[in-house]
């Protein structure tokens, strides 16, 4: 190989930075486009030989141009002896067939992008069909038009495994975990395969399973390429015969074991199934392979899966090579089961936030939910959570709420306030009544016995409550440290509503301050997005930025358009998976009662006020065209209530009636604090009887509270 001059201290090529840098491991020098030789010399391979004392020098350099063309290289080291590497040269033909797709779409995407691709392990071939592994990095060059630089680190043997072990840690989802498990292997052999427990795979416990009950799948597969037809490929199960041989070949008298299966006469052999030789066997050539068991130590030890080496025949594994495959799988192992262990409470948790998730609208609101999980990679599944459901009262709550935090310690905080919250609302209490409760039960979660003890804290936590009332056409909302909602009109225009800030839930007592209660008219047509911070964060953008954003894309939702499909649309342009953090959007479609389907009275405090009352449901009832018997219970219904009011109330009393689906809503308002109750009473007793009567007529009925006291109400089928 001809020499070029050494670079000049001004340059800044990849290229000669990278020589520069490793300028001390190999001569200097190279190959040029200009200087190529007139015939194609092929290096002679140079046994290793670490006597010699020429094993350091394993870091070399190629220069490629965009065509992917080699330019100029520094392969001199003698570890690099035996490959064909000239200028002039396409650098794909020093790869494996079965490689080069992959390798040519990350050079192009270093070439299209500037971003480089670090430390991939790769083979390359040698003049006399062996391969040499190495990591491989690709750097882009300063100017595009200079191409780009590939610098390559031959794969010694401690290096190797070190290198390994540190890419298969870097990942807590198992397909990848896998993947770089198999990516190592393949140093050893031409196709690397990871066939895992079904239960490891699904994130299930393993430990103290009987190990002939083992079903494997693949869960990894190299090289990337097109595998005939029957083969297996990530995600197939293998057939059930094939799952018990290899765990019982691997764990004999409980002690796990790597076999070897020397040629395909042998592996038809051991299988002697036609079906599962073409699942398991990568082509038609005569192929050994060696089977490495992934496994827990423990008494007795637990199989988490099979790795696979695969190799041509005449090729046959040493015993140093076993060994080295051995070492590698043993120190990786516990990286599939902590993979497993977060695929496990991945799972958990998003079961529970699914659960959590609203089911459906009615006729006087159109709900649609998206809940997008955090990848599994990630910290964890956070504690974003959204819900809506109707209160007995008729009107709905909208509720979205972000917990501090990941895992199962913020699933659990979450599941809790989540449940708390609608208990409340259900009850009767106002959005800042809710919050005030749920700022105590943070506060008491985050105790020293079960709070901080525990290594999670829930202080800062986050919530959002709003109460659509479909007859007053208008929502009343109060916030604890969350993002603001959005509030789309009819005729398109689209805000985030000014609510004051306030702090989140269990803040410090001396930074407690009253929930604001806001509440803002929404006509028939408007839209209500409630979300978390995980839809509107962007690196590059403020977070006010980020509401506006979304605030803009909202704003094209047409009234006839599927409401659940815009909110997928939403979050597939504003939060693309995977993300870093949960993202959470509900929206609503408020619609509410027509104006003929509700009536409301004002009526003095007085002794004729029931009458009064009762003539005016009964016109009213018979304009609705009601059946005789509904006419009856609903006369009684509003009669008792009303009587309530005048006797243990003071101040003008309210009278509605609602007509919603098959039943009829009838509330009675009244300016008392007190709660009326339903008890026992004695034969000769004549109190209490009102609300026992109430009891009977109606499906169901409760209190709610308001700024001036307190709405009764009562549904009786119809």
């Amino acid at each position: 190989m001809d020499s070029t001059p050494s670079p000049s201290p001004s340059s800044s090529s990849a290229f000669e930075l990278v020589s520069r840098a490793l300028g001390r491991y190999f001569p200097q020098g190279g190959a040029s486009a200009a200087d190529a030789p007139s015939e194609h010399a092929t290096r002679e391979r140079v046994p290793d030989d670490p006597a010699n004392g020429q094993q350091e020098q394993i870091l070399g350099a190629v220069n490629l141009d965009r065509d992917l063309i080699i330019t100029r290289c520094n392969l001199d080291a003698p570890v690099f002896a035996g490959l064909e590497v000239w200028a002039g040269k396409p650098f794909v033909d020093l790869l494996p067939p079965g490689d080069v797709p992959t390798v040519t779409r990350r050079l192009r995407q270093v070439v299209e992008s500037g971003e480089a691709h670090v430390a991939r392990i790769q083979r390359l071939r040698r003049g006399d069909g062996s391969e040499l592994v190495v990591s491989m990095s690709i750097l882009p060059a300063a100017s595009p038009e200079e191409g780009l630089t590939v610098s390559v680190i031959a794969m010694a043997r401690r290096l190797h495994l070190y290198a390994a072990e540190t890419a298969i840690g870097t990942s807590l989802d198992i397909g990848e975990t896998a993947q770089s498990l198999a990516e190592s292997l393949l140093a050893w052999g031409d196709v690397a395969a990871v066939d895992l427990d079904f239960a490891v795979w699904t994130g299930e416990g393993v430990t103290g399973k009987a190990q002939g009950r083992i079903h494997l799948r693949r869960a990894a597969l190299v090289p990337d390429r097109v595998w005939p037809e029957g083969y297996l490929t990530p995600g197939d199960d293998l057939p059930g015969d094939a799952s018990r041989l290899l765990a019982q070949a691997v764990l004999r008298d409980d002690a796990p074991q790597t076999i070897v299966i020397p040629d395909r006469q042998a592996v038809e052999r051991v299988f002697g199934n036609p079906r599962v030789v073409r699942a398991l066997v990568p082509g038609g050539r005569s192929a050994g392979v060696a089977c490495i068991p992934l496994v827990l130590d423990g008494v007795p030890p637990v199989v988490l899966g099979v790795a696979e080496v695969w190799r041509r025949a005449d090729c046959p594994f040493r015993d140093s090579e076993l060994f080295d495959l051995q070492e590698l799988v043993a120190r990786t192992a516990h990286h599939v089961d902590l993979a497993r262990q977060h695929q496990r409470e991945h799972t958990q948790v998003l079961a529970l936030q699914r659960r959590l998730l609203p089911r459906a609208g009615g006729d006087t609101i159109d709900i649609a939910s998206i809940y997008q999980p955090a990848t599994p990679d990630s910290a964890g599944v956070g504690g974003d959570w959204v819900n809506s459901f109707p209160l007995p009262d008729g009107r709905t709550a909208l509720v979205v709420g972000d917990v501090v935090g990941h895992g199962l310690g913020a699933a659990a905080t979450m599941g809790q306030l989540s449940m708390e919250a609608r208990a409340l609302l259900s009850a009767g209490l106002a959005p800042d009544q809710v919050l005030e409760h749920l700022d105590e039960t943070v506060t008491l979660l985050d105790d020293a016995e079960s709070g901080l003890a525990a290594g999670y804290s829930a202080l800062g936590s986050t919530c959002c409550i709003a109460l659509y009332d479909p007859v007053g056409h208008h929502v009343t909302l109060s916030s604890a440290g969350h993002l603001p909602p959005i509030l789309v009109s009819p005729d398109g225009h689209a805000g985030a509503l000014s609510i004051r800030p306030h702090p989140g839930l269990g803040a410090e007592f001396a930074l407690r301050e009253p929930f604001d209660v806001y509440t803002i008219g929404v006509p028939p047509g408007s839209v209500l997005a409630l979300y978390t911070d995980g839809l509107v964060e962007d690196p590059a953008l403020s977070i006010d930025e980020g509401i506006d954003r979304l605030a803009d894309i909202v704003s094209r939702v047409h009234p006839w358009d599927s409401l659940q499909q815009t909110a997928r649309d939403v979050v597939s342009t504003l939060a693309p998976a995977p993300q870093r953090d949960d993202v959470t959007l509900l929206l609503a479609r408020m619609i509410g009662y027509r104006k003929g389907d509700t009536a409301t009275w004002r009526l003095p405090a007085r002794s004729d006020a029931p009458a009064r009352a009762r003539e005016q449901v009964a016109a009213l009832l018979e304009q609705w065209g009601a059946t005789d018997e509904t006419r009856d219970k609903a006369m009684l219904l509003v009669s008792e209530l009303v009587t309530n009011a005048v006797r243990f109330a003071t101040g003008p009393i309210t009278v509605r009636l609602i007509r919603a689906g098959h039943g009829l809503l009838c509330e009675v308002g009244d300016t008392g604090n007190g709660r009326p109750r339903l008890r026992r009473g004695d034969l000769l007793d004549n109190g209490g009887r009102g609300l026992g009567i109430v009891h009977r007529l109606t499906t169901r009925w409760g209190v709610r509270w308001t700024d001036t006291g307190k709405v009764v109400w009562a549904e009786i089928a119809r």
